[in-house]
């Protein structure tokens, strides 16, 4: 991948693009042990050693964050009103992130952030049908009837929502347990089905996303860069 010199250390978070061009021509920048002193010098960030005051810059192109999200903010980049789910990432503004999807303001749970594009499009693309997994309470009993509608396919309104697995962690008149696992992603889309059930969601958390899992050591408002090796196992298959 080639990319600018100046534009490279901007979005590797060493300055703007404007004190990135003045640490250029004061020679502070190297390339291959050379000193360069041409902003728009072009680099090979696969192959070229860049160093920045003789420290090696590891640049990545593309970031890819697990946010724990807290309930209150919306799934967005911007919000006149309400905090964002970008407002809770610290040290990646150079990367322009956004979230692979959304979170229901009052939902809790395993937020993506890239900027991948390519990426995101796979993976909320319907057509491809991948999983996404929940923890929810609801105001009722929940039994095998409605494990079988969910099965079957849930109405919506006029849409019948692809099949979907319910499983029953604990249920009682006042209050029940479950995983929800859909394989698309409407508007309320869980809230709505169970509401479809004659039921309300009381309580929902989103702990995966395909083979990716909501890190059990990140607090609500934590988030972390995925590791290699989820990455490899969230991307095979897309």
């Amino acid at each position: 991948m080639i990319m600018r010199l100046d534009k490279l250390l901007a979005h590797y978070g060493i300055g703007t693009r404007k004190e990135v061009k003045n640490y250029i021509r004061k020679g502070l920048v190297k390339v291959n042990s050379q000193l360069i002193k041409k902003d728009d010098f072009k680099v090979d960030i696969t192959k070229d050693i860049v160093e920045f005051n003789n420290q090696v810059i590891h640049y990545k192109p593309y970031i890819y964050i697990m946010l724990n999200k807290p309930a209150g903010c919306v799934s967005a980049t911007k919000d006149n009103v309400h905090s964002t789910v970008i407002d809770f990432i610290k040290g990646y503004d150079n990367y322009e992130l956004f979230p692979v999807g959304r979170l229901d303001k009052d939902t809790e749970g395993l937020m993506l952030l890239t900027n991948d594009g390519d990426l995101s499009h796979k993976l909320l693309s319907p057509s491809r049908k991948h999983s996404k997994l929940y923890y929810a309470k609801i105001n009722s009993a929940i039994d095998e009837s409605d494990v079988q509608k969910f099965k079957e396919g849930i109405y919506i309104d006029d849409y019948r929502c692809f099949p979907a697995n319910l499983t029953i962690i604990s249920s009682s008149q006042a209050e029940s347990e479950v995983y929800i696992e859909i394989f698309e992603g409407k508007f309320h889309q869980i809230k709505r089905m169970v509401q479809a059930l004659g039921k309300k969601v009381i309580y929902l958390k989103r702990i995966q996303i395909k083979s990716l899992k909501l890190d059990e050591n990140l607090k609500t408002g934590q988030y972390r860069e995925l590791t290699d090796h989820e990455l490899f196992d969230l991307m095979k298959d897309l």
